[in-house]
């Protein structure tokens, strides 16, 4: 096992992965900009070094400042957590040549995945379906006007070497398809300095679910269930929860095996989510593959009693998976909100000193965050404070407990996203579990209405 871990991000999954090492017996070191030099995670860390001013390119995002601070502090391994660099294979292939372990998959993997269009190309050669679409990159215009043609109306425009939306149109006509083309090009060069985009069919009402994976060096894989994250705003999660209210034991152990077999077959290592997306008749389709841990992981850690993080550190240092497929059980139901900065109904930033803070706490409700009575959130990042998750019996139960943990969440002296929880809590379709990507388009509408 390693001695000493850097732990290349900040907030919360900083702090999260700092409790895995703790647990582990490995030492800590964080990484911090000027901004966070209160934060916690650099109080937690068994030791913290500065990498630069508050901007994420001159501090978290600069690979030199970062190899720099490990071999300083002369540690065995980097964790990258999610955003930032987790997905940049040149780091990973740094650390590598600095003869420091990335925790995570392999340079190849990372870039493989990375590209949109050959992830898709490498999971239909391992067997999972795939939309209609183009085969790869779309080249002119002339391909983009017979590709939608062949698929038929309407159709998604992606951009190749991203996501969260930017670089993505809706087409629902053939006079839009250019004008719609040409955009997501332009925002794709802008947000990922690569303009190449695909095109493939648009299903109306699809859920977003996606299956847990976890990969040893030694060709053992397998998966944790699944987590629905239909619930979104401009692409991006605002709830998750395991398992998904479609989704039957029998398609549960169909598709699991089928994304077990994808990653054996393309040798993928270490955690990694596959995505997909489910018609209302349980058909399903290939997306893309986040080659990190995700954001909503804490869902499939509490219906399954599997520490993802220290599995992940595990893998890192070679040792073989510790449980097998049997293993894995799946027991009661877990929901997560997202608690961000936010106006719960502009949804736009609120940065600023919380003045009062309580968080939940009882049977079955955790909490995951780095913020404090005192601390200043920073305009410069990702506005997500904390994570909320419940777990519970049944699906009935663990949204009681949801609404209960809200209810008794008090933070001030900042706008929270908490009372869009509560009011989504409430609403007869979640409740239902009629779930799809458009939830909140529906329901915002059904809020104006109501006003």
């Amino acid at each position: 096992m390693f001695r000493k871990i850097l732990i290349a991000n900040r907030g919360e999954i900083a702090c999260r992965v700092i409790w895995a090492c703790k647990e582990l017996g490995i030492k800590t070191v964080a990484v911090h900009s000027e901004a966070d030099a209160d934060s916690l995670h650099v109080r937690f860390a068994d030791d913290a070094i500065c990498i630069g001013p508050a901007q994420s390119a001159k501090s978290y995002l600069n690979i030199p400042a970062v190899i720099s601070a490990a071999e300083i502090k002369n540690v065995d391994a980097i964790h990258p957590g999610y955003g930032f660099l987790s997905e940049n294979a040149h780091f990973a292939e740094v650390c590598k040549a600095c003869n420091i372990t990335f925790i995570g998959p392999t340079p190849e993997a990372i870039r493989t995945m990375g590209d949109k269009a050959e992830a898709k190309r490498a999971m239909k050669k391992a067997g999972l379906p795939l939309l209609p679409g183009s085969e790869g990159i779309v080249q002119s215009e002339e391909d983009a006007l017979k590709i939608a043609k062949e698929i038929g109306y309407p159709v998604i425009i992606k951009a190749s070497a991203g996501g969260g939306g930017r670089g993505m149109r809706i087409v629902r006509n053939q006079e839009e398809l250019l004008n719609a083309y040409h955009t997501a090009q332009h925002e794709a060069g802008a947000a990922f300095s690569d303009p190449s985009v695909y095109i493939e069919k648009y299903l109306e009402n699809p859920r977003h679910i996606e299956f847990q994976i976890l990969a040893d060096s030694h060709g053992n894989v397998i998966h944790l269930g699944e987590r629905e994250c239909s619930i979104q705003r401009r692409h991006q999660k605002l709830i998750e929860e395991s398992p998904s209210p479609l989704l039957t034991e029998e398609v549960r152990r169909k598709v699991g095996g089928l994304v077990v077999e994808a990653c054996q077959t393309i040798g993928y290592v270490n955690a990694g989510t596959i995505e997909m997306l489910f018609d209302e008749h349980s058909n399903f389709y290939f997306m893309e593959m986040n080659t990190r841990v995700q954001v909503e992981h804490p869902v499939t850690e509490m219906v399954t009693g599997v520490d993802i993080v220290q599995e992940q550190i595990s893998i890192a240092a070679g040792n073989h998976l510790r449980l097998s497929q049997d293993q894995v059980k799946i027991d009661g139901h877990s929901i997560e909100c997202r608690i961000n900065a936010e106006h719960p109904e502009k949804f736009t930033p609120s940065p600023g000193t919380i003045t009062s803070l309580n968080f939940p706490n009882g049977p079955g409700v955790r909490v995951d965050t780095a913020v404090y009575p005192g601390y200043t959130v920073p305009p410069y990042y990702d506005s997500m404070i904390a994570k909320l998750v419940v777990h519970a019996r049944t699906r009935d139960l663990a949204i009681a407990k949801m609404k209960r943990a809200l209810d008794t969440t008090i933070i001030e002296g900042i706008k929270t996203t908490i009372p869009l929880h509560q009011k989504i809590m409430e609403s007869e379709d979640f409740l239902r579990g009629e779930l799809s990507t458009r939830f909140m388009e529906n329901f915002l509408k059904r809020q104006e209405r109501n006003v």
